[in-house]
């Protein structure tokens, strides 16, 4: 039986739900490099300590164009350390905490200057940096060249997926946005409780007393494809000793594929022994949008691997 269309209360409910979180909650530390990058030394630059992002549980590899002779790291018993003639990988454990940041320095064999290189690993609360490149000489004109197609390439797919999303929108935001986007037709939105079949899972700092889900209409993209927002709502009661604040959140299906939201919401952290609500969004096929999900949320005050509620189905 089809579900009902909400109310003009409860629609205003659901587009406050995908108002963004503060961005200093989703935002890697200042200055704090993740995913792989490329660092060329050069003699002015050599004592600068590079902030590179590290996550407890995560592999951080650095590489470099010459032979290691030592590395100096503080703390070194709180980290699995791999080292070989030219590169290390580093491993934090849980021993460190979120923000926290250790520094390392690595020296050369060779006798060239640069003679070694700074950094400064910043614990982040979801990212670490995969790889980190390291050369003492300028790249070959080949690769620069190649680097400059790259990043060209990649600022005019922004700017096409700018101007897509804001002709999809056509510049609204809220219902209207919706509206706009073909996600608010005639059946409207559909809402779904799903208090009695989420489930906390054992560990959780978090447990769930009230739950409800919601989707948008079929919207049919350029692409062909047919797409539907999806978006929970979780009240949520703190059983940790420390405040709970939302950091961000993935969805993930039934084969552990894994939808990044959109946008999350929370009004302020969960003190302990209290409740909160927060609430999240995302897009995907209308496919994709069948069966049961988990939902997966990451806290700004804690490292580890989150919080998980299971049993999220949609309407």
């Amino acid at each position: 039986m089809p579900m009902p269309v909400l109310s003009s209360a409860a629609l205003l409910r659901l587009v406050l739900l995908a108002a963004p979180l503060d961005a200093s909650a989703l935002s890697a530390p200042s200055g704090c490099v993740s995913g792989t990058s490329h660092l060329e030394l050069t003699e002015d630059t050599h004592g600068e300590a590079h902030a590179v992002c590290i996550h407890p549980g995560l592999s951080t590899s650095f590489l470099f164009d010459t032979k290691v002779e030592r590395v100096e790291l503080a703390g070194r018993e709180r980290f699995r350390v791999m080292e070989d003639e030219t590169g290390l990988a580093l491993v934090p454990t849980r021993a460190l905490t979120q923000g926290a940041r250790v520094p390392m320095t690595v020296f050369f064999q060779d006798g060239m200057t640069p003679a070694s290189a700074r950094f400064l690993l910043v614990v982040h609360p979801s990212e670490a940096a995969r790889q980190v490149e390291v050369t003492r000489q300028p790249r070959p004109p080949a690769s620069c060249g190649e680097g400059e197609q790259q990043a060209r390439a990649e600022a005019r797919q922004c700017q096409e997926d700018k101007a897509r999303l804001e002709a999809r929108c056509s510049g609204q935001v809220g219902l209207l946005g919706l509206l706009a986007q073909g996600l608010l037709g005639a059946d409207g939105i559909d809402s779904k409780d799903i208090g009695k079949s989420v489930t906390s899972r054992p560990g959780n700092t978090l447990t769930s007393s009230k739950a409800r889900s919601y989707r948008s209409a079929t919207a049919r993209m350029e692409d062909g494809r047919e797409v539907v927002r999806l978006s929970v709502e979780l009240n949520l009661k703190n059983t940790g000793s420390t405040p709970w604040t939302l950091a961000g959140a993935v969805l993930v299906g039934p084969e552990g594929e894994e939808w990044k939201v959109l946008g999350a919401w929370q009004r302020e952290p969960i003190l302990p022994g209290k409740s909160g609500r927060i609430g999240v969004e995302v897009e995907m096929d209308e496919q994709e949008a069948r069966g049961t999900f988990s939902l997966k949320l990451r806290s700004q005050e804690a490292s580890g691997g989150g919080d998980f509620f299971d049993g999220v189905t949609f309407p």
